[in-house]
């Protein structure tokens, strides 16, 4: 838990009406269109004190936009966990037993182990199966700018190109704890066209996460054809129509925490640009952390320090 004191400037929308679906699945809903086109899915709550997401998919619902070509899919993630949140102590409720975004590996959902996430990721599993593209809403500890989530491959790379914003654009492998559902199946795969991407909107609980949330997801969903300009428009806030030059950031490693004593050096809050190598970063059970080259970017540092997790990236710019 972090030993942070937040304000919570969001309110967490109500999302019983979407409870019973289209899909047989509680909280999915489905929608299809009469021409062709590819099968979008857009993810919200895979943290459930992540609600940025859950208000982008609210207000897309409330609006009533339908797919022009294809199909598209909402869905809201880690319910038990929403179920949860307490803007009293907003940190608590990022999942109830694991973290979801570390079982998308088939050997751990075809698998004997059992939790609350668990559970929800075999019931979306054939969700995320059919799904051509996916964008998977999320947020972060520290007010810093947005990040784009682009895993290792090019095709990711290309369509946070598309989509345009934000800025930042992170090429990462992952963490160690276990594979996120961006880089599930074919979205992982070089060889397939399914492609994913995971926004970082901003901190959690910051009114203007879900302004970015809400604007990415309607860009995403233009660039993939789902919706028109003209649809996604009339809804998008600030950075609806901005054209940033887009900067990657490419992590060359994820430092995972390994023992049960650990501390940064400084009060870093991501986005920092530690300018020699050599500099030292954190002390992982007396074990110093440096950074390994000259301009490392560290991205995401993060309070939650427990054994097996990521503590924080390392990365540098190359565009």
């Amino acid at each position: 838990m972090s030993d942070l004191h937040y304000a919570v400037e969001l309110t967490p929308p109500d999302i019983e009406p979407y409870r019973a679906g289209n899909t047989g699945i509680d909280y999915v809903n489905r929608f299809a269109a009469a021409e062709p086109g590819p099968h979008v899915l857009v993810t919200a709550l895979t943290h459930g004190n992540e609600i940025c997401g859950a208000i982008a998919l609210d207000r897309l619902f409330r609006a009533e936009r339908r797919p022009r070509q294809g199909k598209l899919t909402l869905a809201f993630d880690n319910i038990a966990a929403y179920r949860n949140f307490d803007p009293r102590v907003p940190v608590a409720s990022r999942f109830v037993d694991e973290d979801f975004n570390r079982l998308w590996a088939p050997a751990t959902l075809d698998g004997t182990r059992r939790s609350t996430e668990l559970a929800r990721a075999r019931d979306l599993r054939p969700i995320v199966d059919a799904a051509d593209f996916l964008l998977d809403i999320h947020s972060m500890q520290y007010s810093t700018a947005p990040l784009m989530l682009a895993g290792t491959l090019d095709k990711s790379v290309a369509l946070a190109r598309r989509v345009g914003i934000p800025e930042l654009i992170m090429c990462d492998a992952g963490h160690a704890a276990g594979p996120r559902m961006r880089d599930y199946g074919g979205f992982g795969d070089p060889g397939s066209a399914k492609t994913a991407l995971l926004i970082e909107a901003g901190q959690h609980w910051e009114r203007r996460a879900a302004e970015v949330a809400t604007d990415v997801m309607l860009r995403f969903l233009t660039a993939v054809g789902t919706l028109s300009q003209d649809d996604a428009a009339p809804l998008g806030g600030a950075d609806f129509a901005a054209h940033p030059v887009q900067r990657i950031i490419q992590v060359t490693e994820a430092v995972t925490i390994t023992g049960d004593t650990f501390e940064f050096v400084q009060d870093f809050r991501g986005l920092e640009m530690l300018p020699q190598k050599g500099t030292l970063i954190e002390r992982d059970n007396g074990h110093e952390i440096r950074t390994p080259y000259d301009e490392c970017v560290l991205i995401m540092p993060s309070r939650r320090f427990v054994r097996g997790q990521t503590a924080v990236r390392l990365g540098r710019f190359v565009e």
